[in-house]
């Protein structure tokens, strides 16, 4: 349909070859002859730029007349501009928010471009960039191309879609599995352990050939760096508060085969491909919990088995239903003397649900039975019965302000 010259809405997974399904066809169209921009490529994170960038260079080993190009924040703009001021790449790749700036310094000359591709769309919007996208999309010819590729399209991303694409192939392959069945998915519960050390534990009994592990914030990413390289861990860390130029550093590093562990945000979760990686652990469930999918799945990949550990604390037990009831099936497992067994039944979680959303009906039928044989003290009986239920729903209460509590408390400090 690309090569056809349809505009188009990909939709899958993260992992399930997007990038390749656009590259492959704007290489096949390139006028070499012409040495003007003819597509532009947006991603939302220097990393992934930089990865689709090198899918891109082995693509144009093999003709030495394409050019490509990538520009991202955090590198030397001067230096590019000067650059461009004797050649335009033909095909670019970058960040929304650098390439605008080399458009509005008359440095990048996009406007006859006839491919844009918006790559993790669904991420753009998250990241607050899509502004910048929509202000690339209205200098470009009115004949263009638009090819949008996403894990999900969210409604707020639906007004820039009809926006710039007139009757767009739409194209969804849906997952077959929540989780891919090559990742063993175990839940391990954090209920009187130092969750520091139950990691550590994690990551040592073994021997993981890349081990990836999940922090919520940017403070807990590095409060877990600092304590695993004391217990003498060669440890990698990515998130947001890095500078770009280390980060790069560090990615390249750990492609390298150069660390076995590595700490990160979710800024890793999103498209970034770390090849090798044996292990994934959530030190603490995502606050959005669709990054659930996108973490376990940087393990499991090419058809190769993973292992991916969740921990979760006691107060946590709502976030796992929901994850369940999105359709992700945990092994419940426990550390017991060095070794991953298996734990009780998670199944009884549900039972106990259900319990509680009958109690209203049970203490109806208790009343009405109690009134007909009028049994001494079953007054009192009621009572306590009614006091036990209203103590359970405080609880439940108690539990979900505490969550809300949490998730404002953390927003400040993601990525």
């Amino acid at each position: 349909m690309i090569r056809k010259g349809k505009s188009v809405v990909g939709q899958s997974q993260t992992g399930s070859g997007k990038t390749h399904t656009f590259l492959l066809p704007i290489f096949n169209n390139i006028d070499e002859d012409l040495n003007k921009v003819q597509a532009v490529i947006t991603t939302p994170s220097r990393e992934l730029a930089y990865q689709i960038y090198e899918a891109a260079k082995q693509i144009a080993a093999h003709n030495d007349k394409i050019s490509v190009h990538n520009y991202v924040g955090g590198t030397d703009k001067k230096r590019q501009i000067e650059k461009l001021k004797h050649s335009q790449p033909q095909i670019v790749i970058g960040t929304p928010g650098r390439i605008l700036d080399l458009v509005r310094e008359n440095a990048l000359d996009i406007h006859n471009a006839h491919y844009l591709v918006v790559d993790e769309a669904d991420m753009t919007l998250d990241l607050g960039f899509l502004k910048e996208t929509d202000a690339i999309a209205a200098t470009l010819p009115q004949d263009l191309q638009m090819l949008v590729f996403s894990a999900t399209i969210p409604e707020k991303l639906k007004p820039f879609l009809r926006k710039y694409m007139s009757n767009p192939v739409i194209e969804v392959i849906e997952n077959k599995t929540v989780i891919s069945s090559t990742i063993d998915n175990w839940l391990i519960s954090t209920k009187g352990r130092d969750k520091n050390q139950l990691i550590y534990q994690l990551l040592t009994m073994g021997e993981p050939y890349l081990a990836l592990i999940f922090a919520n914030t940017k403070t807990r990413a590095d409060e877990l760096t600092d304590y695993l390289r004391k217990q003498g861990l060669k440890v990698a860390k990515i998130h947001g508060g890095i500078q770009p130029r280390e980060r790069k550093r560090i990615m390249k590093a750990v492609q390298n085969l150069e660390y076995q562990y590595v700490v990160a945000t979710d800024l890793a979760a999103r498209g970034i491909d770390i090849e090798g990686v044996s292990h994934v652990i959530n030190d603490d469930l995502p606050e959005d919990l669709e990054f659930f999918v996108h973490r376990v799945g940087r393990t499991g990949r090419n058809g190769m088995s993973g292992i991916a550990m969740t921990l979760y604390a006691p107060n946590e037990e709502d976030l796992i239903e929901e994850l369940e009831e999105m359709g992700v099936n945990f092994k419940p497992k426990k550390l017991v003397n060095g070794e991953v067994v298996d734990s009780y039944d998670r199944n009884r979680r549900e039972k106990r649900r259900t319990r509680k959303q009958s109690v209203a009906g049970e203490l109806k039928g208790m009343i009405s039975k109690a009134k007909k044989k009028k049994k001494p003290g079953y007054k009192n009986k009621i009572k306590r019965a009614i006091k036990k239920n209203e103590q359970q729903r405080r609880r439940i209460e108690r539990r979900q302000e505490m969550r809300a509590i949490r998730k404002k408390n953390k927003a400040e400090n993601r990525y």
